[in-house]
């Protein structure tokens, strides 16, 4: 069997957002065994949810060297076993690293930006379109209702309201007291609240939950994650990976942003059920994703704009 080899070995966000490519490139290569070069977490995600077939594990968060892969799939051997790789893609970036990385296991066909005969890498466009774009000069539909992977009623969620108060980068996280005053005002409404957040998250998840909130940092694999967020009938956020778990279980959810652009990472279909808080003025300077200090725009954000997005 001929395997079609997708790239993308960066954090849960761009995992989800990357769903609706994977799913061209099963669209376009039927008869293809469709394998993620990703983390393992996120790509054991994928395949639990049929999205793709197997998972060849690589973490792309440092610039990947060139031969990134190959060792991959020497240390990796079942993954590709003896197949050869029909078709790679590049849903990683613009490259160079991560196409040359593609290039080193030998495909006999390559897809990237920027490649003879393939489009352009644009900058101001949505997440989801990005890779979709690409996908589709392979023949392969898409688009962003291909994001959703559980489709719950509302009405049958009896889960309690889900806040997830940290971010990968100290840029997208809003101050934690900020946080604890939601949930008071929740808890006062008598709703149940849990804090989600990764382990080394604690002590800002422990700061938050103290306002009368169920701790879960650190305590939930992805998996997990998506059950809970699936069951909730509400998800608070700022702009970080559990935000797509909404999107993806079309969850309600309030989200923050700052400092990037929802219209590049946020909520690409259910537009009545994800309300996002984004104050950006004309003359800001552009922001840092990857600073130390949370962005001005994201600290324009109240807790009375996150209230304002709840219901009861």
């Amino acid at each position: 069997m001929t395997t079609t080899l997708a790239l993308r070995a960066l954090g849960l966000g761009d995992a989800l957002t990357g769903v609706p490519a994977l799913r061209g490139l099963r669209r376009a290569r039927p008869a293809d065994r469709l394998v993620l070069a990703g983390p393992p977490e996120t790509g054991e995600l994928l395949v639990a949810e049929g999205v793709v077939d197997a998972v060849l594990p690589v973490r792309g968060l440092a610039p990947l060297a060139p031969d990134a892969l190959v060792h991959a799939a020497a240390e990796h051997p079942g993954v590709l076993g003896g197949d050869a790789v029909g078709l790679a893609v590049n849903l990683h970036g613009r490259g160079p690293q991560s196409t040359a990385a593609l290039a080193a296991l030998a495909p006999r066909e390559l897809v990237a930006f920027d490649l003879p005969g393939r489009p352009a890498w644009a900058d101001d466009v949505h997440e989801v379109e990005r890779w979709c774009s690409l996908v589709r000069g392979l023949g392969g539909a898409c688009g962003a209702a291909d994001l959703v992977l559980r489709d719950v009623p509302l009405a049958g969620r009896t889960g309690p309201v889900v806040v997830h108060p940290g971010a990968a980068s100290a840029a997208r996280r809003w101050p934690a007291q900020r946080w604890a005053q939601v949930v008071s005002a929740l808890r006062a409404r008598g709703r149940a609240v849990v804090v989600t957040g990764a382990g080394a998250e604690a002590p800002v998840c422990a700061q938050v939950a103290a306002a009368g909130a169920q701790d879960l940092c650190g305590r939930l694999p992805l998996a997990e994650l998506l059950e809970l967020v699936t069951s909730s009938p509400l998800l608070l956020s700022g702009d970080t990976g559990a935000a797509h778990v909404a999107t993806a279980t079309r969850t309600p959810s309030v989200l923050l942003f700052g400092p990037t652009s929802p219209a590049r990472w946020g909520p690409a279909v259910d537009a009545d059920r994800h309300r996002v808080v984004w104050h950006a003025r004309e003359g800001d300077p552009p922001g840092d994703p990857h600073a130390d200090a949370p962005d001005p725009v994201l600290l324009r954000a109240t807790p009375s704009d996150v209230l304002a997005g709840t219901v009861g």
